[in-house]
């Protein structure tokens, strides 16, 4: 049985890295370099290297991206649920300048078919399952359904409403006990669902009452839990629902690491965030945010995303975790 179900994307990333990310129009050079990544699977191999029994459901081409899709999960032992499609298997390109920063183009392709059946109608996927994460890569229908089916199983549902641009209603976010935006989504979600205009480079520095009062327009009986990169994460719960945690609100710094990428360290921290929820429910939520930051925090001291990912033991190793 799996504790944590991810359902979501799989892409073949192709990477180049520079010194510097590309303007408009022009033409530089950079070190290039391909492997696995989505949301999705990146998110399910942080669950799996935090320690969690874990399921991935996706779609994938009849390609050699959806053969080393099987041969990686085979690898990370990762019950794989694919539906087969007939479009190609995702693709991203990923711009990484010298500092670390990322520029990403994604091609849905087989990612854009998941669909909701192929979710609902496995019964046994939740079985013995005590968190699924979802992300917005995949149809929002499939998304919503997926993220139904867990609610009404009693599953805790944590939903990272990525990319900024994706399609969702108010509908969906209420599905999902916990919200994980970073600062562009949060206030993308923000101006389409709640009508506040917030800069997103101004999320970090607004205060915790400002952020909080945002978080419970936006989620009002759920818990909102924003990444801010370098400053850390915000932490933001209903005050009927505050997950062992002694306060509605508050604030956990960033980790101090050597990062060379940080590509992947939303997901990194998705995975970790929802393994440390499945594995000690009864903890309080900031033991959870502190454990996930700081699997996060690791990801980025190597390149790219799913590869990039650390282990459970080298979490405890560097933090005590």
């Amino acid at each position: 049985m799996n504790s944590v179900i991810v359902v979501g994307s799989f892409n073949v990333d192709h990477v180049w890295r520079c010194a510097e990310l590309p303007a408009m129009g022009a033409t530089i050079a950079g070190q290039y370099s391909t492997g696995p990544g989505g949301k999705g699977f990146n998110q399910a191999v942080a669950a799996a290297c935090a320690g969690a029994a874990t399921a991935f459901v996706c779609a994938l081409g009849d390609d050699a991206g959806g053969a080393l899709a099987r041969q990686l999960a085979r690898a990370d032992g990762i019950d794989l649920r694919a539906e087969a499609s007939d479009q190609p298997t995702g693709t991203a390109g990923i711009y990484v300048d010298a500092r670390g920063r990322n520029s990403i183009v994604v091609g849905a392709g087989a990612n854009g078919t998941l669909g909701a059946e192929h979710v609902t109608g496995d019964p046994a996927l939740l079985e013995g399952a005590r968190v699924l994460l979802a992300q917005l890569e995949s149809p929002v229908e499939t998304i919503e359904a997926a993220l139904a089916m867990a609610r009404q199983a009693g599953v805790t549902t944590v939903l990272n409403p990525a990319p900024a641009n994706a399609a969702s209603g108010i509908g969906l976010l209420r599905l999902a006990d916990v919200l994980t935006p970073n600062e562009t989504e949060f206030a993308a979600l923000l101006a389409r669902h709640v009508g506040e205009r917030v800069d997103p480079e101004a999320v970090a520095t607004l205060d915790g009452a400002t952020l909080h009062g945002l978080s419970r327009k936006l989620l009002p009986h759920g818990t909102v839990v924003i990444t801010l990169g370098s400053v850390g994460v915000f932490v933001s719960h209903a005050e009927e629902q505050l997950r062992g945690d002694a306060q509605p609100y508050y604030r956990i710094g960033a980790e101090s690491v050597s990062a060379i990428d940080t590509t992947g360290a939303g997901d990194a921290f998705n995975g970790a965030l929802a393994t440390a929820l499945a594995r000690a429910p009864a903890e309080p939520f900031s033991v959870h945010v502190r454990y996930a930051n700081r699997f996060a925090a690791l990801s980025t001291e190597h390149p790219g995303a799913a590869a990039a990912m650390p282990r459970h033991d080298e979490v405890a190793a560097r933090f005590g975790a």
